[in-house]
């Protein structure tokens, strides 16, 4: 059984960092979606995760409209999270200035753009920003060099090659793999390019252990979403949790 303690966000001084990144790390999920009144992938949510103080890092995902910009969104489509209907890559920089993220009775709050969030919260904390789509990765690339934000935000792909790439961009590189890809895979040949390795919890012991032992230095496990999950991928030496639910599984 892992104490609450275990979790408590290391205190850096001045700009967060991944290299100060604590030794077991709290990742919320969609920026922690599952906890009650925090609306995925949005600025309020990422703020409700840094005011709670058990958090190191926010998970967002990105897609592109019509003209390139990378928006924070899941799905392909809008219409599960907003008020509008439709898929991402078919709004126009206006259109998207419409759209309204849609949970109830709370406040209003537009659909933000990558570039909104980073404004608010680079530098706050340590982010990890998944690319749906590998041609994002040059445009990221210039978004994190012009907000000198280097040392504090990862790209994020379920793909190596992708993840080469965002490397030689002189990124931060997050791979993510499920469990069918991992029964494949042999960690090792990516250590000298990936620096989160990112495992569906599901994986067998083994293969898990053998992530661990890969040379890539930290490893995470997705999507974590109870306590019983969050202590064995921990057990096995797992250095990360991602999860929807980081207020609860971090024993607040």
């Amino acid at each position: 059984m892992i104490g609450a303690g275990a979790w408590a966000v290391a205190k850096v001084t001045g700009a967060a960092s991944f290299a100060a990144l604590p030794g077991l790390v709290m990742d919320a999920h969609r920026g922690g979606a599952g906890e009650p009144g925090v609306r995925e992938n949005s600025i309020s949510g990422a703020n409700a995760m840094l005011a709670a103080g058990t958090v190191d890092v926010l998970d967002v995902d990105t897609r592109q409209l019509a003209d390139g910009t990378p928006v924070l969104m899941h799905d392909g489509r809008v219409d599960r999270t907003t008020d509008h209907t439709g898929v991402v890559s078919g709004f126009t920089r206006a259109q998207w200035a419409e759209v309204r993220l849609d949970t109830g009775d709370q406040p209003v709050e537009a659909a933000p753009t990558l570039a909104a969030y980073l404004d608010e919260i680079g530098g706050k904390a340590v982010i990890t920003v998944e690319a749906k789509d590998a041609a994002e990765v040059p445009r990221l690339a210039r978004m994190i060099e012009k907000r000198e934000l280097r040392d504090s935000v990862l790209v994020n792909t379920n793909d190596p090659a992708v993840a080469r790439r965002i490397h030689d961009a002189g990124l931060l590189t997050h791979l993510w793999r499920s469990v069918d890809q991992l029964a494949g895979d042999d960690p090792r040949a990516w250590a000298g390019y990936v620096d989160v390795l990112d495992i569906d919890y599901r994986a067998t012991d083994a293969r898990i252990e053998a992530a661990v032992g890969s040379g890539i230095p930290r490893v995470w496990a997705h999507t974590v979403q109870t306590s019983a999950q969050r202590d064995r991928v921990v057990g096995l030496g797992v250095t990360g949790v991602i999860t929807d639910y980081p207020l609860s599984l971090s024993g607040r």
